[in-house]
């Protein structure tokens, strides 16, 4: 415990910040900029807007769907495992997308295997900061967080340049190989505790190494035959190996050793147990879901989610498809938002921390004006207001960073895992759904201004109902829970559920 104490807040945690950070840029660099792969794969598929959209929202939407999955696997194996694997999926999903033969097999490729491949990372560094930094986190934190933004930015101009010099192909596969970097990163994530699955090993292998000395293994586990001599050295490793079993097999051993009605009592009593934990867990959910607020943030994000995600994948194609211009600019509209995000993002995070303004009020201004520009890009005629336009969406999309702060007002730091599990399903979703339904509306006018009109109606709505719900009126408890601060906790399971 002195040990991981000493080491936090500097020395090798700001190696780690800057893995982490590289590894989000690697990882996410390419989904956060599908708009330049969009049109491509249009021309070469010839399929509809919303059946290809499905593979840039699917990128998007699926890390945060499965994000408890994800979370879990960083609990069990640690960090560097989990960035390795993640690697071999994010490179392997775009090396894949290169020989894809149509649209459903790229929508497998690139859409599943990539997006599961970013929500590992996603929650493997921002756990293994989290173990490296205390007073420091929110710093930490928002360094490493930028890495996706500053991905976006580098990786939308890129794919330009490297489509005109190598074709689609060529360009995903030189991504793809970029992207084994991550493995790279990997190696500096140096686990301060051991993960949850070793644990488990090291605590079976300790228990079975006692009753080593109490009782004689028999002759052929021990896998000695008459005939050969081996040293100690040798049994002694053979041991070790027998020992290192899956819980199954430990379980198997013990029951073996006790009695018929004992074992019975003690598998019913494991099973009454999960299932308490399970009720208990059930119940906390249901308690979330009845509070006002939580449930107006859960409709906010979704429709926010549903509205303001599809320009990051369809901008390009609006500029080309109004005439605006012929091809994509040196400087891509998608890196002129994924910028305009990352200062959204710091500057709402400073905001936020002012004690006069009401976190979830901000919240709800940021979706207003974003909605607001969303309905403007349907009437805007020249390349320099969708530029403008597409900053302005891009810099309240930032509004993400301050998910964390209101869900700690609402439900409390207790809470706020499961809480937030709650809120990026309802984002995931949101992100899933918007692109298809934009594609649809365009498929059904051959025009993108009915999609934007409905995309800005939705987010507005969002601001809408956040606000309304949201009223001090509305509140019927006694006394107004204060501001609290925000202290982030050092129990990294709730973080990586952050994720």
């Amino acid at each position: 415990m002195t040990s991981s104490t000493k080491i936090q807040d500097g020395g090798w945690g700001w190696v780690i910040v800057a893995a982490s950070f590289m590894a989000q840029l690697l990882a996410y660099g390419s989904p956060q900029s599908v708009g330049i792969l969009y049109p491509e794969w249009l021309h070469t598929y010839q399929e509809g807007k919303g059946m290809t959209a499905w593979v840039g929202s699917l990128v998007a939407g699926v890390g945060l769907i499965a994000s408890p999955v994800c979370s879990a696997c960083v609990d069990n194996f640690g960090a560097r495992p989990v960035t390795i694997f993640s690697g071999v999926m994010v490179a392997g999903g775009l090396m894949l997308s290169a020989f894809a033969p149509n649209v459903q097999f790229l929508i497998f490729s690139y859409g599943i295997v990539v997006g599961l491949g970013c929500g590992l990372v996603y929650a493997a560094t921002l756990t293994i900061t989290c173990q490296y930094f205390d007073k420091r986190r929110g710093l930490a934190l928002g360094i490493v967080t930028t890495g996706t933004s500053v991905g976006a930015f580098i990786y939308a101009t890129a794919q330009n340049e490297l489509i005109v010099l190598f074709g689609l192909d060529g360009c995903l596969l030189i991504i793809g190989a970029i992207a084994l970097n991550l493995m790279a990163c990997a190696g500096f994530m140096r686990a301060l505790d051991m993960p949850g699955y070793y644990l488990k090993q090291k605590a079976a292998l300790e228990r079975n190494t006692e009753e080593q000395f109490f009782m004689k293994p028999p002759l052929d586990d021990l896998k000695i035959t008459t005939g050969t001599t081996t040293t100690t050295q040798e049994k002694a490793l053979s041991v070790k190996e027998l020992l290192i079993t899956i819980d199954a097999k430990d379980l198997s051993i013990q029951t073996e050793k006790k009695e018929g009605s004992r074992v019975g009592s003690a598998i019913m009593k494991a099973i009454k147990k999960k299932q308490k934990a399970y009720s208990t867990y059930m119940n906390s959910m249901c308690e979330i879901l009845q509070d006002q607020s939580m449930v107006a943030f859960c409709i906010a994000i979704f429709l926010f989610s549903l509205g303001a995600f599809p320009p990051v994948l369809f901008i390009e194609d609006v500029a080309q498809s109004e005439g605006l211009i012929e091809e994509v600019s040196i400087i891509p509209l998608v890196s002129i938002g994924a910028i305009a995000t990352c200062i959204g993002k710091l500057a709402l995070g400073v905001l936020v921390d002012i004690r006069w303004i009401n976190s979830i009020y901000l919240y709800a201004f940021t979706m207003f004006a974003g909605g607001t520009a969303l309905l403007l890009i349907p009437i805007t005629k020249s390349y320099l207001g969708l530029q403008i336009l597409t900053a302005t969406v891009g810099f309240f999309s930032g509004n993400w960073s301050l998910t964390s702060y209101i869900t700690t007002k609402i439900v409390g730091l207790d809470r706020l895992t499961q809480a937030h599990g709650i809120l990026m399903f309802f984002g995931g979703f949101g992100i899933m759904l918007g692109p298809p339904v934009v594609g649809w509306f365009f498929d059904w006018t051959q025009s993108y201004d009915l999609a934007f009109y409905f995309s800005g109606s939705c987010v507005l709505l969002g601001a809408f109902i956040l606000s309304f719900l949201s009223l001090p009126c509305w509140n019927r408890k006694d006394a107004e829970i204060s501001k609290p601060g925000i202290q982030y906790t050092s129990n990294c399971e709730k973080v990586a559920s952050v994720a």
